[in-house]
Parts: C-alpha cells; sequence; structure tokens
C-alpha cells in the first residue's frame, strides 16, 4: 500500500470537507467489498506456508515431535496440532 497526496486526487471541495473531521492526519481509506483480494494474493505467502505446513506434517509422520517441530518452526504446539489436523480435513 502506497500513500497519496489528498491533494493530487481529491477535488478541492471534498479536501476542505475532509479537513473538517481530520486536519493534517493519516487516515486509511478501505478497499470497497467486491474490491478485496484475499490473503496472499499479491505475494507468495500463501504458497509459501501451504510448503511449510507439507514439511511440517512430513516431519511429524516421519516421528519428529510436536514439541520439537514447534520449537523449529517458531510456532506453537497448538498451531502444529492445526496444521495436522487439517491435513486430514483436507
Amino acid at each position: 500500500m502506497s500513500y497519496k497526496k489528498a491533494n493530487d486526487i481529491l477535488p478541492h471541495t471534498l479536501l476542505i470537507a475532509v479537513q473538517q473531521y481530520i486536519d493534517g492526519e493519516y487516515m486509511y481509506i478501505p478497499r470497497k467489498a467486491d474490491g478485496k483480494l484475499p490473503w496472499g494474493a499479491n505475494t507468495d505467502s500463501r504458497k509459501m506456508v501451504k510448503a511449510r505446513n507439507r514439511e511440517i506434517l512430513a516431519k511429524r509422520l516421519a516421528g519428529c515431535s510436536v514439541g520439537d517441530l514447534a520449537e523449529q518452526y517458531f510456532l506453537s504446539e497448538k498451531a502444529i496440532y492445526k496444521i495436522i489436523n487439517a491435513s486430514k480435513h483436507g
């Protein structure tokens, strides 16, 4: 997300109206509901998490303890159990 200067994009009358509510401060304007992208759509994050989860499951099936996996991946044991259980249902 990048910042835009309100002076450059808003009509002058609208800028003056906005300044009555928030003058010289930052404001976040959310996307329209139909313009929202799912998490990870703009990055490889979703792919990386799926690959990590497959790796965790494989190591667990190979005998690695949940505690060791939690420590290795910097996750809680509860998160490891969720990853393992999700693989059983999906």
